[in-house]
């Protein structure tokens, strides 16, 4: 569905996160937010998330007191935690992307010039767009298990983020990781293997336009898959300079596969992440695709 909506007729509400890579460092965006609202004459109104997972009680409410869009004002984990609360529901989900990977943000051109998101919730449009599970966990950009899960692990337990940080914490967790072996089903598909990084991205990107999901897209009922197989201190530079240059299809060290579901087995329960959100799960995990199932605000 694509169809266009006048943000002036919509009960809103907008959820900021102060912790979120950008806001944390400059606050003013929910200064700018609340006089967004005021100069555009907005039924809206704004909450302040104070603790993890935060953001979706306050969607929760917000959709309980009328509002017919919820905007999330942060970064990766904000946009999960909020638009877990509006998967298959009509209420429409706007995005300001400003935290430290903005993996969906860049994906659907909100990120950039500040004043694009704002722009796209006065004259965008409502776009329904595929989200993913893992275990029952929904799934906006992408998922993961092994080196990247480890990665998001530790990064978030920092409390200054942003790139510099995230290639330090990846720098210290390649020396102290070692890859598991997993067995992964799905449409026609049986991949026995040991990996480094097993993926799954419903949109093309982590983040900071490091592409894990070249090609993909987030409205062609479909999961990517990509698995890392062998990454040794000689290979790391291609495939850094092939993960942002949107080519890590390309490697003969890595599998590519699209589908409806995956089922990936591991030798023990562990983690996953959520659009780099930890979780801790089973052996098995279950990834499956959710066709148009979250209406969001895109730009025109």
């Amino acid at each position: 569905m694509n169809s266009p909506f006048d943000l002036r007729q919509l009960k809103s509400r907008f959820i900021f996160n102060p912790t979120a890579g950008h806001n944390s460092r400059d606050p003013s965006l929910l200064a700018k937010t609340k006089s967004f609202i005021t100069e555009h004459n907005l039924d809206a109104s704004v909450d302040v998330t104070e603790r993890p997972h935060h953001a979706t009680e306050l969607a929760h409410r917000a959709v309980e007191d009328g509002c017919k869009l919820v905007v999330a004002i942060g970064g990766d984990g904000t946009l999960n935690e909020t638009a877990t609360a509006l998967v298959n529901t009509e209420i429409a989900f706007g995005l300001i992307p400003c935290g430290s990977g903005n993996g969906l943000g860049r994906h659907l051109k909100l990120f950039g010039d500040p004043e694009i998101p704002f722009n796209a919730l006065l004259n965008g449009r409502i776009k329904a767009i595929d989200t993913g599970s893992a275990n029952g966990h929904p799934f906006f950009t992408a998922m993961g298990l092994g080196f990247d899960a480890e990665v998001s692990s530790r990064f978030n337990r920092l409390t200054r983020r942003g790139m510099s940080a995230y290639v330090r914490t990846t720098l210290k967790a390649w020396f102290s990781y070692r890859p598991e072996h997993y067995v992964i089903a799905g449409d026609s598909l049986a991949i026995n293997t040991e990996a480094f990084i097993v993926a799954v991205g419903n949109a093309d990107q982590y983040g900071n336009d490091c592409f894990i999901s070249p090609g993909a897209q987030v409205d062609d009922g479909r999961l990517n898959l990509t698995i890392l197989k062998r990454v040794n201190t000689l290979t790391v530079p291609m495939l850094a300079w092939r993960m942002f240059g949107g080519t890590i299809h390309h490697s003969p060290t890595v599998i590519c596969a699209d589908g409806e579901h995956f089922i990936i087995k591991r030798a023990s329960a562990g983690v996953i992440h959520t659009d780099a959100e930890i979780r801790e799960t089973g052996a098995e995990v279950a990834v499956e695709i959710h066709p148009q199932s979250l209406q969001m605000v895109v730009p025109t």
